[in-house]
C-alpha cells in the first residue's frame, strides 16, 4: 500500500512540473513575440506599427497551440531535468527552430505581416526562455552540491583513469549525485590527443606511467579505473602501477558484463582476489564436464569445505541427476545445503554427517546411493597443525582416501578423483607426505579396480579456507602487523574456480592412475601479495601497516613444486593439464605399508614419520629451515 501511495505522489509530482512548465511557456510565447517586436524597434514601444500588434495578437493563439505540440513532441514537459544532458539540449533547439519555422509559414499564409527581422529576434528569445528554465535547475543543483561537498569535511579526492564515455558517466554522477562526497581535481588517459584537455571542466593530467606523481601532486587518496574494455594484462599492468601508491582501487568490469547497460557507479568493484593472481586465469571449456556429469550420482567428500563446496556448486550447474554432500562438519554441510536448496530447487540433493575414517558407515553411503562419480576432497590440510599432530593426519588423510577408494572399487563407482596439492611434492612435511601416500592409493587401486581413480594437483587456492589471503585480510583490518614466514618464500596460486574446474575437467580426462597438474604459471611472492593486499586497503606497507617476518614453520619450505619429474610429463588435450605417469606399483607390498602406517597412527606412534619415510622415500622432514 505504501509503495503504491509513493508511486501516485511520484507521479502527482511529475504531472504538476509538466504543468507548471506548459503554463510557463505560454506565458514566455506571449512574452517572446511582444519582445521581438520591442527589440526591433529599440525598445520603443510608440514606434511600432499598429499592423504588428495587430498580426501577434491574431497569430498569438495558433502560435500558442503549435509550439505546445511540438514542444510536447520533443518531450521538454517529460524530460527529467535534473539530469539534463546534450539529448535535452538538442530537442529543446530543434523545438524552437521548427515551431518558429511553422510561425513564420503560418504568418505567411494568413498574411500577418510583420518585420522581416522578428523572426530571428524571436528564434534568440525563444531559445533561452526554453532552455534557460529547464537547465536552470540542474546547474542550480550542480552548485548547490558543490557548494555542500565544500562545506563537508574532507571530501574524497579520487583520481579517474579513463577519459572515454565511461569515465565520463561516473564523473557525471560522481557531480551531481547527493550521497556523495567526492572530488575528482583530474583524469588520466593513454591517449595522446586527450592529454591537456578538459573532460566535464576536468583536467586530463597525464598517462598511466604517471599515476604515482599525479598522486601526490594532487593528494589523492581514491582511484577508479574506468575502462571496461581493459585485456587482462593490460588491466595488470595498470593495477600493478596503482599498487605504487597508497590509494584504496576500484575498477569497472569487463565490458562483457556491460552489454547494453548504461555505465555508473554503482557497477564499480574492488579489486578482487583473482587480480592479484598475477597470470590470465585459465579459461576451460567445460562441455566436457556436462557430458560426463549430467544425469550421474555424483558424491563429493568434505562437500562443506571451500573446494568441496565449490565442486557441488559446479556439479549442481551441470544437472546431475543426484548430488550427495558426506562432511563431518555441520555447519559447513549445513550451508552449502541451503545454498544449493536456494538457488538450485529442483536438484535431488542429499547431506549427509559422516567421517571418511569411518570404513562401514563410508560402505553404507556408497551401497545405499551408488555413486557413478566421486570427488574426494575431505583432508586435514594446515601443515603446521599436522606436524603437532602428525597421527591425524595419517587417520584422516591416508585412511579416509584409503575407505573411499575401496567402497569406490566394491560398489563400481565409474570414477573417483583425488583432490591432491603441490606438497605432495618431495615432501617436507607430514600434510604433504599423508598427500602422496593417498596419490599412491590411487595408483594402486587404478592397477587392478575397474573404477578410473585419478588424482588432482594445485598449489594453493585464493581465498580457501585457513589460506594466506583471509588471514591477511584480518590483520589488515585490525591495523596490522601482516605476518610473512619468510621474505623470500614464494607459492604457486590459483582461484577457487579455477581449482575447481580443474577438478571437473580431470574428471573427464581420467583413464586410471593419472596425476593430473596445472600450468599455474609463474609463482607468486608471499611478500609480495602482503604489500599489494595492504596497499589495495588504502594503506602503505611498512608504515601504515608494519610486515614482520616471523621464520618457516615446522615442516614448511620456501617453494613448493608440481612436477617430480617433468621427463613423466605429458600433455593432454587442454594445454594448460599435464598428466604425470608414475611407475607401476607393487599392490600387495604397497597395501601392506599403507595398512602398517594406518595401524601405528591408531597405537599413537610416536615415530610415525619413519613410517612414513617407508612409503615416500622422498620425504625429507624439515625443522623450520631449509637444510
Amino acid at each position: 500500500m505504501g509503495m503504491n501511495f509513493n508511486r501516485l505522489r511520484k507521479n502527482k509530482d511529475a504531472v504538476m512540473r509538466g504543468a507548471a512548465l506548459f503554463l510557463l511557456d505560454i506565458f514566455l510565447i506571449a512574452c517572446c513575440m511582444v519582445g521581438a517586436l520591442w527589440l526591433r524597434y529599440d525598445f520603443q514601444l510608440s514606434n511600432i506599427d499598429p499592423f504588428f500588434w495587430q498580426s501577434i495578437v491574431e497569430y498569438l493563439p495558433i502560435n500558442i497551440i503549435c509550439t505546445v505540440i511540438i514542444n510536447l513532441i520533443f518531450r521538454l514537459y517529460t524530460s527529467l531535468w535534473r539530469f539534463a544532458s546534450i539529448v535535452e539540449l538538442k530537442n529543446a533547439v530543434c523545438a524552437v527552430f521548427i515551431s518558429s519555422l511553422i510561425q513564420r509559414i503560418g504568418m505567411k499564409i494568413l498574411d500577418l505581416p510583420v518585420p522581416r527581422s522578428y523572426i530571428f529576434i524571436y528564434i534568440m528569445l525563444q531559445a533561452g526562455c526554453v532552455i534557460i528554465p529547464r537547465f536552470a535547475y540542474r546547474f542550480i543543483r550542480i552548485m548547490w552540491s558543490n557548494h555542500r561537498s565544500a562545506s563537508k569535511i574532507s571530501p574524497k579526492v579520487t583520481m579517474v583513469v579513463g577519459a572515454g564515455a565511461a569515465g565520463y558517466n561516473i564523473i557525471r554522477e560522481i557531480k551531481n549525485s547527493k550521497h556523495l562526497n567526492s572530488i575528482v581535481p583530474c583524469i588520466i588517459d593513454d591517449d595522446d590527443q586527450k592529454q591537456g584537455t578538459y573532460l566535464q571542466g576536468i583536467p586530463i593530467v597525464g598517462k598511466k606511467e604517471d599515476i604515482p606523481e599525479t598522486v601526490k601532486r594532487y593528494g589523492i587518496e581514491e582511484i577508479i579505473i574506468a575502462i571496461p574494455t581493459l585485456s587482462e594484462e593490460e588491466r595488470k599492468k595498470l593495477l600493478d602501477i596503482c599498487q605504487e601508491t597508497a590509494c584504496k582501487i576500484k575498477i569497472l568490469p569487463g565490458i562483457y558484463q556491460m552489454v547494453n547497460e548504461e555505465i555508473n557507479l554503482g557497477m564499480l568493484q574492488e579489486v578482487k582476489i583473482e587480480d592479484l593472481l598475477g597470470r590470465e586465469p585459465v579459461q576451460l571449456k567445460m562441455n566436457e564436464v556436462a557430458e560426463y556429469i549430467e544425469n550421474k550420482v555424483i558424491l563429493v567428500t568434505g562437500g562443506g569445505g571451500s573446494i568441496g563446496s565449490e565442486i557441488c556448486r559446479q556439479v549442481a550447474l551441470h544437472n546431475p541427476k543426484q548430488l550427495i554432500i558426506v562432511d563431518i562438519y555441520e555447519n559447513n554441510a549445513y550451508d552449502i545445503q541451503m545454498e544449493l536448496k536456494r538457488n538450485y530447487p529442483d536438484l535431488d540433493l542429499v547431506t549427509l554427517i559422516a567421517s571418511v575414517r569411518e570404513k562401514k558407515r563410508i560402505q553404507e553411503i556408497f551401497e545405499q546411493y551408488r555413486p557413478d562419480i566421486v570427488y574426494h576432497a575431505a583432508a586435514h590440510k594446515h601443515v603446521p597443525l599436522m606436524e603437532d599432530s602428525p597421527n591425524e593426519a595419517i587417520k584422516n588423510n591416508v585412511l579416509g582416501t584409503y575407505n573411499v577408494a575401496e567402497a569406490a572399487d566394491k560398489y563400481h563407482v565409474k570414477k573417483m578423483v583425488l583432490i591432491s596439492t603441490d606438497k605432495a611434492v618431495r615432501p617436507t612435511n607430514v600434510m604433504g607426505a599423508s598427500k602422496r601416500i593417498c596419490e599412491i592409493i590411487i595408483q594402486v587401486f587404478a592397477q587392478f579396480s575397474k573404477t578410473e581413480y585419478a588424482a588432482v594437483r594445485f598449489g594453493n587456492v585464493l581465498g580457501s579456507n585457513g589460506s594466506v589471503i583471509p588471514l591477511f585480510r584480518k590483520q589488515i583490518e585490525k591495523g596490522g602487523p601482516v605476518t610473512v614466514t619468510d621474505p623470500e618464500i614464494i607459492r604457486y596460486f590459483m582461484t577457487i574456480p579455477e581449482a575447481v574446474n580443474l577438478v571437473l575437467l580431470c574428471g573427464a580426462y581420467a583413464k586410471g592412475g593419472e596425476i593430473f597438474i596445472l600450468d599455474m604459471g609463474e609463482p607468486v611472492k608471499i611478500l609480495d601479495l602482503a604489500k599489494k593486499m595492504i596497499r589495495l586497503s588504502g594503506h602503505v606497507p611498512g608504515e601504515d601497516i608494519k610486515i614482520e617476518f616471523t621464520g618457516l614453520r615446522p615442516g614448511e619450505k620456501l617453494y613448493e613444486e608440481l612436477l617430480i619429474d617433468e621427463k613423466n610429463l605429458v600433455e593432454t588435450e587442454n594445454k594448460r593439464i599435464f598428466v604425470v605417469q608414475m611407475g607401476p606399483l607393487e599392490v600387495e607390498e604397497t597395501k601392506e605399508k599403507i595398512d602398517h602406517i594406518i595401524r601405528h597412527a591408531y597405537e599413537a606412534d610416536t615415530d610415525i614419520r619413519q613410517c612414513i619415510k617407508e612409503i615416500v622415500p622422498e620425504y625429507k622432514r624439515k625443522d623450520g629451515a631449509e637444510e
